[in-house]
């Protein structure tokens, strides 16, 4: 044998050991929640109150170029929600006389909300199982935002995308 090979020992083959993935090593960091969503989108709040029009509520969904809106009583408390859906839905009811109509006949009163530390794929399963596509956030000091569900699947296909970044460079080196 040439006197530079060295066989394996029990030193150098603990050197080589790798440990496998766990549930816990993958799932136990930076679970992604409401709040990074917040983090990129911003923290607005568009809102109407419950005796405007529908008519004042198309205006501004056109005017934001957004799908719904929240609808507070005057100290900013949530009442329900509006979207293009329910307008949509009172149109075909009632063809001609919607605008005139009160938010308050047409909008959502029983609304899910989630909190800003809340993790993001169980407000996505909610909002998947209960068939809406927007979400309040409101912490402790009230509303503090909206989510959709468009955001939750971006805001995910980014992560998938980065995380097969981070495979394909650990492959090639």
């Amino acid at each position: 044998m040439p006197s530079s090979y060295q066989a394996p020992n029990r030193k150098s083959e603990a050197k080589t050991k790798s440990r496998s993935q766990t549930t816990d090593t993958n799932t136990a960091s930076d679970v992604a929640t409401v709040k990074n969503i917040l983090d990129q989108k911003g923290d607005s709040v568009f809102s109407i109150r419950p005796q405007d029009t529908l008519g004042d509520a198309v205006k501004v969904l056109k005017e934001r170029g957004i799908g719904a809106l929240l609808v507070t009583d005057a100290n900013g408390a949530l009442q329900g929600i509006l979207s293009e859906r329910d307008i949509v839905r009172k149109l075909a009811e009632t063809p001609g006389q919607t605008l005139p109509k009160q938010v308050s006949e047409v909008m959502t009163t029983s609304v899910q909300t989630c909190t800003p530390d809340e993790p993001m794929v169980s407000v996505l399963r909610r909002m998947t199982e209960g068939r809406f596509r927007h979400m309040p956030i409101a912490d402790a000091s009230g509303l503090v935002g909206m989510v959709t569900i468009g955001d939750l699947v971006n805001y995910r296909l980014m992560e998938l995308e980065h995380e097969a970044l981070q495979l394909k460079q650990l492959i090639v080196g």
